[in-house]
């Protein structure tokens, strides 16, 4: 290359479209996810093993060692396991809630039609399950547990999508991601709001008052995250003492950081283009023009993402290869009975799961589209929206912490067997129904089931061409 002129850009590549930007986000999450459910399953595989091994009562034991702080008679303790629940658990729903707030703001979720879609249906998942729970448990002490067949976990739902490969949509991938989190934010509402006990009025002040710092800070262009860390810190611990569960303090950060980046793309050229203008010099650590104009570089380029992909790039990782087998390993324990299947707690819960999501999911977004409210993207057949409802019902995660919220111990057990066998029975059932929509048969029959015979040829031959990227 000629010295002095620069090459803007990899021409041996095509140029960047908007699309892609949105698009590349969405895939690495897709990924993370994907592998995340992976190890998920390992280290639950793992904590069934111990816990019916001879190391039971060890194993289950380890997870009640207290750890806190005790200063004469002021303690601030609890077990590993509720540090685990209420602390690192903040962060995956703070995870959730970044990207419920980039695919509002950016992604499928900012055009409203779309977003109705994927938000009905996530709404049909938990009120159906809620009402088949209840309807099986109503008048028995465990019918507080509705709030546990509400949740869907994002992990393995995406890992069953991943093993399917091409034979499932892109707009299926987006759909069932849209839902999960959508599910997962109910999910954090209803434990909030259903779960939580007596509530300290002034604590809870003290935590709106650090919500408004917060917001104030973002007002006036602090941009330092250690701040916004230890005010966060803060928050959690009052949130924590006045009654709520404080995990709903990740959903309230999430959702309050900002999605749009501070340096535009032709500020960072320009920035970069003086950089270039001041070459380095022998002048030691002076503030010399060049190195005021790195360390300017040096921000510009951090700041061309926005703090919300920062943080999702940086913690994602960690919430999928750490904290969540860290949740599994410490919540899956459960003694293997055969015996328990018949308990009505377990078969409550397998119901509101394998019937409940499905059922859900599938009538409220036929409602939806049917009233116009919303719509449905081209390649997402009924068929896939039915293998999507299924897959929903596989509610592992956020299952197993709700359950430990609802159930005393003696039904934890009996709901937990309930929640794995729902979990492997909607796994299989989702990508078998998957597999047959991608042939057709499974639109040919929700066709045939919601419209007349006359209506059932027209109907499939629009499923079929959405299906090959034409517009409904």
């Amino acid at each position: 290359m000629i010295e002095g002129q620069r090459i803007k850009g990899d021409v041996t590549h095509l140029p960047s479209e908007f699309v892609d930007w949105l698009r590349k986000p969405f895939a690495q999450f897709c990924r993370i996810e994907a592998a995340g459910g992976a190890v998920l399953l390992v280290f639950t595989v793992a904590a069934l093993v111990l816990s019916n091994s001879r190391w039971a009562n060890q194993f289950l034991d380890f997870w009640e060692t207290r750890i806190g702080l005790e200063i004469g008679t002021f303690e601030f303790a609890r077990s590993l396991r509720d540090w685990i629940n209420d602390g690192l658990m903040t962060l995956f729903f703070f995870l959730v809630a970044l990207e419920l707030k980039r695919e509002l703001v950016l992604g499928e979720l900012s055009n409203s039609r779309a977003a109705a879609l994927s938000i009905a249906a996530a709404l049909g998942g938990m009120i159906v399950p809620a009402v088949f729970y209840l309807a099986l448990q109503w008048g028995h002490p465990a019918s507080s547990g509705w709030g546990t067949v509400m949740a869907t976990d994002t992990a393995f739902v995406i890992g069953c999508i991943a093993i399917l490969g091409s034979r499932v949509s892109h707009s299926l991938r987006v759909f069932m991601i849209s839902l999960a989190i959508v599910d997962d934010v109910g999910a954090i509402l209803v434990v909030a709001i259903g779960y939580s006990s007596h509530i300290a009025w002034g604590s809870l002040a003290v935590a709106a008052l650090g919500v408004a710092i917060i917001r104030t800070l973002a007002t006036v262009g602090v941009r330092t995250f250690p701040i916004y860390s230890l005010t966060g810190a803060l928050i959690w611990l009052a949130v924590d003492a006045s009654g709520i569960h404080a995990t709903i303090t990740g959903v309230v950060l999430g959702l309050l950081t900002p999605a749009r980046r501070w340096v535009s793309d032709e500020r960072l050229y320009a920035i970069l283009d003086q950089v270039i203008a001041y070459p380095a010099t022998d002048s030691g650590s002076h503030a010399t023009k060049d190195r005021q104009t790195l360390q300017v570089a040096e921000i510009a380029a951090r700041e061309t993402l926005s703090p919300l992909e920062r943080l999702e790039i940086g913690l994602h990782p960690w919430v999928s290869f750490v904290i969540m087998p860290l949740f599994a390993f410490a919540n899956a324990g459960l003694p293997l009975s055969l015996g328990e299947l018949a308990n009505s707690v377990t078969v409550a819960v397998f119901v509101g799961f394998v019937l409940g999501k499905p059922i859900g999911v599938l009538a409220f977004s036929m409602l939806v589209v049917r009233s116009g409210l919303a719509i449905r993207p081209p390649g997402l057949s009924w068929g896939a929206i039915a293998g999507g409802g299924l897959l929903a019902g596989i509610g592992f995660t956020m299952a197993l912490f709700i359950a430990d919220l609802a159930f005393d111990e003696n039904l934890l057990n009996s709901a937990k067997l309930g929640i794995f066998a729902a979990s492997i029975v909607s796994a299989i059932a989702g990508v078998a129904v998957l597999i047959f929509a991608a042939t057709g048969g499974a639109n040919l029959l929700l066709a045939t089931s919601v419209q007349s015979p006359a209506q059932t040829d027209e109907a499939l031959s629009k499923d079929r061409w959405s299906d090959d990227g034409g517009q409904n």
